[in-house]
């Protein structure tokens, strides 16, 4: 790999660090270990081809570009989490992989997504990463930074939640969500 391509790969991985809150391929890793998959099979799950994947852990690809697709992956590491804590069984994981599979998207904004398995309402964290991948299916991080920069002036709130959910960490986003809650 020569400079030009190592430099385009590690714009790419600050890229997915700044919509996803960490590289896609630490993030499929993690899920291919924590819910005992391969590359294929998490292809298959997110509807992905392999080689999108693949383009995508390496970093030779930034930004998923279809909604449906992000939202599964938000799933996936929901799932995973329940798998972790023991809440789900490996049985049940593999069944709710199939439901995830067939998802076509929704919004838990709108009440159309898909719950825990327990009904209860969706998390924080899945309410916070909607937020962010509509903001970021919009507008690349550098963009609505600008966009909250010009609004700072008149508009100082409406710059933070543009700054926090468009261009920050998940964690910093969550945490504001949380502080804004009556």
């Amino acid at each position: 790999m020569d400079a030009a391509q190592q430099e385009a790969t590690a714009r790419a991985r600050e890229l997915q660090r700044s919509w996803y809150g960490e590289p896609l391929g630490a993030l499929f890793r993690r899920l291919i270990d924590d819910l005992g998959l391969n590359q294929a099979r998490l292809a298959a799950v997110l509807g992905l081809s392999a080689p999108m994947l693949s383009q995508l852990m390496s970093g030779q690809r930034a930004k998923i570009g279809n909604p449906a697709v992000v939202q599964r992956v938000q799933a996936l590491q929901e799932l995973a989490g329940q798998v972790a804590d023991g809440s789900v069984s490996a049985g049940e994981a593999t069944d709710r992989m199939e439901e995830i599979k067939k998802s076509q998207g929704g919004s838990v904004l709108t009440g159309t997504g898909q719950t825990s398995s327990t009904g209860s309402a969706p998390t924080v964290r899945r309410v916070v990463r909607e937020i962010q991948s509509l903001l970021r299916s919009v507008a690349a991080a550098g963009d609505i930074i600008d966009a909250a920069d010009t609004l700072a002036p008149s508009h100082p709130e409406l710059a933070e939640f543009l700054r926090v959910y468009g261009a920050g960490r998940t964690a910093d986003a969550v945490a504001h969500y949380e502080g804004n809650q009556s």
